[in-house]
């Protein structure tokens, strides 16, 4: 019997490599390894864009929002904002590329005011003289610092309009809180108002009725003193002035008793 035609045994069938398996664990071990130069490049390159942000954020601030007036400080972000999107909106248009800084607006939203036109600077606008006129033009070459300094801009003003907007709603609310008190105390002086002209408008009517009739009160009957008949009582017994005088109370009440109850006196019977 040729041995290697006899079977084999179920344990030497498990030990063969399955080959489909090997292929599967090596791309899964590629796959790794790409991931992590993906990841290690990407480290790299947002160590590079994370300082230029920082940059980007201590230009804004403190270095324009803080020496300047907040509502010129916060319009000249939205300019420099304005003319970063439109070139990364239209890279190929001319027009966008550059700026005038002689123009009313520009000068007074990016030259007069601190720190505003080194930002621009920093986007990628460089000086130059164009038919004996001074423009700002951008370099293309710094498209990528102007992405990054859009988004920085951006950034900034999320934040501040957000605390703009709450500081204007914490003053409306303010100043609804003080009108409804100023209200408050003009409609209790209408009301104080109102109750003293009605209180001398009634006095007034009773004054005219009363000069209308002048008889009236003169007619009227004087209050009479009303007659006390409640009988005066004593307390029965004896007692002692300050000068030693013994009162007997009972012996009076008697005596004053046989008076009231003897017969009057008349001139007929004499």
């Amino acid at each position: 019997m040729n041995p290697e035609s006899a079977p084999q045994s179920p344990s030497a069938a498990n030990a063969r490599p399955d080959h489909d398996a090997v292929a599967a664990a090596i791309e899964r071990r590629l796959q790794a390894e790409r991931e992590k130069a993906a990841a290690a490049a990407q480290s790299s390159m947002f160590d590079g864009k994370h300082e230029k942000r920082q940059e980007f954020r201590r230009m804004i601030d403190p270095g324009i929002l803080r020496p300047n007036p907040r509502p010129l400080a916060l319009e000249a972000l939205q300019t420099l904002l304005k003319l970063a999107q439109n070139i990364i909106d239209h890279p190929g248009e001319v027009k966008y590329q550059k700026f005038k800084p002689t123009n009313a607006s520009i000068k007074r939203l990016l030259v007069d005011p601190r720190g505003t036109l080194e930002y621009a600077v920093a986007l990628g606008f460089h000086p130059q003289v164009e038919n004996f006129q001074p423009y700002y033009v951008f370099n293309q070459r710094y498209m990528e610092d102007l992405k990054i300094g859009a988004a920085m801009i951006k950034e900034a003003l999320d934040r501040e309009l957000t605390k703009e907007e709450r500081e204007q709603r914490r003053r409306a609310e303010e100043k609804a809180a003080h009108e409804a008190a100023v209200a408050k105390v003009k409609q209790a002086f209408y009301d104080d108002r109102k109750g003293r002209a009605m209180v001398d408008e009634r006095e007034r009517t009773a004054r005219a009725a009363a000069a209308a009739n002048p008889n009236r009160s003169s007619a009227s009957p004087a209050p009479s003193t009303i007659a006390d008949y409640r009988p005066k009582r004593r307390m029965p017994g004896s007692g002692q002035t300050l000068s030693g005088e013994v009162i007997d109370v009972d012996a009076e009440d008697e005596e004053g008793h046989e008076d009231s109850g003897a017969a009057p006196h008349s001139e007929d019977e004499d």
